[in-house]
C-alpha cells in the first residue's frame, strides 16, 4: 500500500509555559541535539533563559518554539516514519519550516529567529505600542463585516491579520477597543479567544519589514529549499531562496490565509499532514482536519514511552 503523500506542518505559536515543554528539552534526544546547538549560537543556555523569561514571546520562547518544533519533526521521522514532501509553517512556525527545508543551516535559523525577537521589541516598543490581536470563532463573514463598519464609523483603526477558517479570525486593532468588541461579538453569537501582543501580518508594519529586512534578513544566506515550502499568505509553492526570503518578510505586513494554504497543499497532491511541535489550532481546525489525515508530533506524545517490537 503506498503511503498518502504528507507535508509536514509547523504550527503557529500559542502561549507554551516552560512546564509544559521543558521536560521534552532536557530527556529527548533530538531535543537536546538541538538545544545545544542554540546555546552555542545564543551564548547562553536556551533553557535556562526559557524558564527564566516573561512573556509568551520572548526570544528565549521563540528560540524554544523553533528548536521544539524541529525536534518534533526530528522525532516523527525516526519514530513514525514521516517522510514529508512539502512543507509549511504558518506565522511564526515560517522559521522552523524554513530550517527544515534547509534554507537555511540550523545555526543561521536559530540566530534569524532571536535577532527577529529583538528586532521586533525594538519595534512595538515605539510603535504601535495600544495595538493587539484579538482572535475569536462562531463569526460568519457578513456579521463580521458589520462590526469592522461600525469600527469604521468610530474612526478606529482594524486590519484582519489571520483568517484560520470559516467564521475563526485574528483581528488586530486598539487594545482600548477590544472589550467593545468581545461584547459585540458575544451579541452576535461570536466567541473571543484570547488577546495576543505582538502583533504581525499587517500592512501598517511596513516600519518593521523594512528593519528585519535590513538588520537581519540581509546579513543571512538563503539556498533553494530542499523541499517546496507552501506559503502561508497565499499556499503559493516556494521553491528558490528568493522566494522564501520574501515570504519572511511578508509576513510582517500580509495576513496569514490559512484556507489558502491548506488549497496550496491540496494542488500539490498532500493527503496527510504531520503537524510538529506543540500545536492548539492549526491541526484542530475543520478546514486541515476535514481535508487532510492529521497526524500529531509534539513534545508531549514524543515523551510517552513507546513499546519496543519483540525480538526473536
Amino acid at each position: 500500500m503506498t503511503a498518502p503523500r504528507t507535508a509536514m506542518v509547523f504550527p503557529g505559536m500559542g502561549p507554551a509555559a516552560f512546564d509544559d515543554v521543558g521536560r521534552f528539552m532536557v530527556a529527548n534526544r533530538q531535543a537536546r541535539e538541538l538545544v545545544s546547538v542554540a546555546d552555542e549560537v545564543l551564548g547562553y543556555s536556551l533553557v535556562d533563559a526559557f524558564r527564566e523569561a516573561e512573556g509568551d514571546y520572548s526570544e528565549a520562547a521563540q528560540v524554544a518554539f523553533l528548536v521544539n518544533c524541529l525536534a518534533s519533526a526530528q522525532w516523527a521521522h525516526e519514530t513514525l516514519g514521516v517522510e514529508a514532501e512539502a512543507v509549511l509553517g504558518p506565522s511564526f512556525g515560517e522559521k522552523a519550516a524554513v530550517a527544515f527545508a534547509q534554507a537555511l543551516p540550523l545555526p543561521e535559523a536559530v540566530r534569524m529567529t532571536a535577532e527577529l525577537a529583538r528586532c521586533m521589541d525594538e519595534y512595538f516598543n515605539r510603535e504601535h505600542t495600544d495595538i493587539v490581536v484579538l482572535s475569536f470563532v462562531r463569526t460568519p463573514e457578513e456579521k463580521l463585516a458589520e462590526l469592522l463598519a461600525e469600527l469604521d464609523a468610530q474612526g478606529e483603526w482594524h486590519d484582519i491579520s489571520c483568517y484560520v477558517d470559516e467564521g475563526f479570525y485574528m483581528l488586530s486593532l486598539r487594545e482600548a477597543r477590544v472589550e467593545w468588541l468581545s461584547q459585540r461579538l458575544r451579541a452576535i453569537g461570536g466567541m473571543p479567544l484570547y488577546t495576543m501582543r505582538p502583533p504581525l501580518h499587517s500592512g501598517a508594519f511596513a516600519g518593521l519589514r523594512d528593519k528585519a529586512e535590513r538588520e537581519v534578513i540581509d546579513t543571512l544566506h538563503f539556498s533553494d529549499p530542499k523541499l517546496p515550502v507552501v506559503a502561508d499568505q497565499d499556499g503559493a509553492l516556494l521553491t528558490t531562496a528568493e522566494q522564501v526570503r520574501t515570504m519572511l518578510l511578508d509576513s510582517i505586513v500580509r495576513p496569514l490565509r490559512w484556507p489558502e494554504a491548506v488549497a496550496g497543499l491540496k494542488r500539490f497532491g498532500i493527503e496527510r499532514v504531520c503537524v510538529a511541535g506543540p500545536d492548539s489550532l492549526f491541526g484542530r481546525v475543520p478546514c486541515t482536519t476535514g481535508n487532510f489525515e492529521v497526524l500529531p508530533a509534539n513534545p508531549r506524545l514524543a515523551m510517552i514511552p513507546r513499546r519496543r517490537a519483540a525480538v526473536g
